[in-house]
């Protein structure tokens, strides 16, 4: 079986260690740990693992957030992987920082990657890890906090959440969408 993890981020140094770019981060992380790395192919920096038998592809957008569709789209085509075997990494300004959800579909509740992932796609039907990054800004400033780096005391927290993030991909892969909810949803 195959899957496509997609990670949402935009490329640039000045976006590496940005709230916005959780997605990217976890899946850096995951390949650091397998020592995998990254190939630019089309639309995205692409890599991928064999776990427990199952061929799992990983993605980094290389079209920036607003048009992360694109990507993943092209890919779920090109590898002719199901929509049911997608799930998007995406940071959550709803959730409190490092609070982890992992939903089988819903609404893009104002990302901007997620409505261009739903344009292309046709619907909301795709699962999708949200990572909470909280919503520790004033009035008119969300673009500038989720573009803004990591504090130091959530970078210490990190790792952590960027491997419980790890298992709850693999746990997707292998026993699926809802019974990773159920295990892991608090």
């Amino acid at each position: 079986m195959k899957y496509l993890i997609a990670g949402l981020g935009n490329i640039g140094t000045e976006y590496e260690l940005t709230r916005h770019n959780i997605g990217f981060l976890v899946l850096d992380r995951l390949a650091d740990v397998h020592k995998i790395g990254f190939k630019t192919e089309r639309y995205a920096d692409k890599s991928e693992l064999k776990y427990k038998g199952r061929q799992i592809h990983l993605i980094k957008p290389n079209t920036y957030m607003n048009l992360s569709g694109k990507a993943i789209s092209y890919w779920l085509q090109e590898l002719k992987i199901p929509k049911e075997n997608l799930l998007v990494v995406v940071d959550d300004l709803a959730l409190p920082f490092g609070s982890l959800r992992l939903r089988q579909k819903g609404s893009a509740a104002g990302h901007n990657g997620l409505k261009n992932i739903e344009l292309l796609l046709g619907d909301q039907d795709y699962s999708r890890l949200r990572f909470g990054i909280g919503n520790d800004f004033g009035k008119g400033h969300q673009i500038d906090f989720v573009l803004s780096n990591f504090d130091k005391k959530e970078i210490k927290e990190l790792p952590v959440l960027m491997d419980k993030s790890a298992e709850m991909i693999f746990s997707f892969c292998t026993i699926g969408v809802v019974r990773t909810m159920n295990f892991f949803n608090t």
